[in-house]
């Protein structure tokens, strides 16, 4: 066969390769892709199966009426046929019976004493609770207590001397990292798949508390609960999430950092139920044209909107318009990042806070409260929980300007039912479903009591112009 063609694109590839380093001095050179195969057989006899029963009742039985058919007069030849059909259809049939919805997900286990990390939505509502490890031993598991805001939930099987994994330092994880994945997609025990560190502090819809780390590692359901190793074989996530239009894998995975979830998990075993910091304000995220109005360098840290009135912000005298670049010593670099911080905080704790105010960094110390029930997040209540947006209150000269005597500024929408309906940022919210909003306080209660899957009207001034919009909660 006549190859000669051939030589000339080789050549030209050949040439072009010896060019490569002087043209990109500054590229990284190409490494050897990590050591996967010793990895997953580390790793492999901490990961199991997790199978879970939950018993939902059916439709009320189909039985005859007392007195016959409605309608049919007595001695009537359809009333004899319905009674023969009921009494012919087999105990049960059309009955309440219980059945059985079975759910499957994945774990690891974390103490040889048999304490399990996996996600609360894997065992929420469960019944019955199976754990099965790599060697094919089955156990029942106890649910010790889950935290659903975080989604990480802790078990205990009765066993000692189990196989455990290594806790990494998710704090350490960089872009570009290459990670791998052990669960039970689709109920296949035990699958491995790769990939790389997409983004980190990722903030999804719904999630305050989670500055999750994105990947490409293929997820699919039944990976749900499962660890996200890093190469020297520590687990630095648990994944819990995918973006799909689907159902499946699409190339967008998330997963909880694991130093979220253990610090979770031991408030779960210690006092068997998580508190979290309060802090009292709100954020947005610091734009490239906002880092330039006050002064930074670059786009960073958290721009506080909103200050909450007698709280610990308020005490530590935070303003409106600060920009608090570090927390407790860590450096916020996107905005995502402090409510996780915060939230993680001991309560009564004194944590030093670095702002950007007046273009210079000014140290302040706040003693950190207890979040309490009901209150919209670690930093303030904003309706972002349930809506997927941030709202602040307006002062009084905007307020008199537009006329109005309340309103709420949006100003931040994530991929939510405010964004579905129309809304946008820099619109000023009046009321909505009849209740008129004058405080972030206001948006969060009504919210909450916004019935689901029926529209409700929104009244809101865009651009000085009074309009409507109807909402969904889905």
């Amino acid at each position: 066969m006549h190859k000669t063609p051939l030589r000339g694109p080789i050549l030209a590839l050949a040439l072009l390769s010896a060019a490569l380093p002087a043209a990109l001095p500054g590229v990284a050179q190409a490494t050897e892709l990590p050591d996967f195969v010793t990895l997953v057989k580390q790793a492999s006899p901490a990961v199991v199966n997790i199978s879970t029963t939950q018993k939902i009742a059916r439709g009320p039985q189909l039985a005859l009426p007392e007195g016959g058919i409605p309608g049919l007069p007595e001695g009537h030849p359809f009333g004899d046929l319905f009674k023969r059909f009921f009494e012919q259809m087999p105990p049960g049939a059309g009955g309440p019976q219980d059945r059985a919805a079975q759910s499957l997900g994945s774990g690891f286990i974390i103490s040889a004493d048999g304490y399990i990390l996996t996600n609360a939505h894997v065992v929420k509502g469960a019944d019955s609770i199976n754990v099965r490890l790599d060697d094919k031993q089955e156990y029942t598991a106890k649910l010790v207590g889950m935290d659903e805001r975080t989604d990480v939930a802790v078990l205990k099987v009765e066993a000692s001397g189990l196989p455990v994994v290594r806790i990494g330092d998710s704090d350490k994880l960089n872009v570009g990292e290459w990670v791998l994945a052990i669960g039970s997609p689709f109920g296949l025990d035990h699958t491995a798949t790769q990939g790389i560190v997409s983004a980190l502090a990722r903030n999804l819809p719904n999630e305050n508390y989670v500055p999750f780390i994105q990947t490409d590692v293929a997820v699919n359901p039944g990976n749900s609960g499962g660890p996200l190793f890093n190469t020297q074989g520590e687990v630095v996530g648990i994944n819990s999430q995918i973006y799909t239009r689907s159902g499946g894998y699409m190339g967008l995975s998330f997963a909880i950092p694991i130093n979220v979830a253990m610090q979770v998990a031991e408030q779960i075993k210690t006092q068997g139920h998580v508190t979290r910091g309060w802090l009292g304000v709100m954020i947005q995220p610091v734009t490239a044209d906002l880092a330039k109005s006050f002064g930074l360098e670059k786009a960073r840290g958290a721009l506080v909107a909103q200050v909450t009135a007698d709280s610990p912000a308020e005490k530590a005298g935070l303003r409106e318009g600060d920009i608090i670049l570090r927390f407790d010593g860590h450096e916020i670099s996107e905005s995502s990042q402090l409510p996780a911080r915060v939230g993680a905080t001991a309560v009564g704790r004194n944590v030093p806070v670095v702002v950007l105010r007046d273009g210079k960094e000014t140290r302040l110390e706040v003693t950190i409260q207890q979040l309490q029930d009901g209150e919209g997040g670690a930093l303030a209540g904003s309706g972002q929980s349930v809506l997927g947006m941030n709202v602040t209150a307006l002062d009084a000269p905007t307020r008199k300007e537009l006329k109005i005597e309340g309103g709420l500024r949006v100003t931040q929408l994530n991929d939510g039912p405010a964004a579905r309906a129309g809304i946008r940022p820099g619109d000023v919210l009046l009321e909505i479903n009849g209740e008129k909003l004058t405080k972030p306080s206001d948006l969060e209660k009504a919210a909450k009591a916004l019935p689901k899957n029926k529209p409700v009207a929104v009244r809101l001034l865009r651009d000085g112009t009074p309009m409507f919009l109807a909402l969904r909660l889905e």
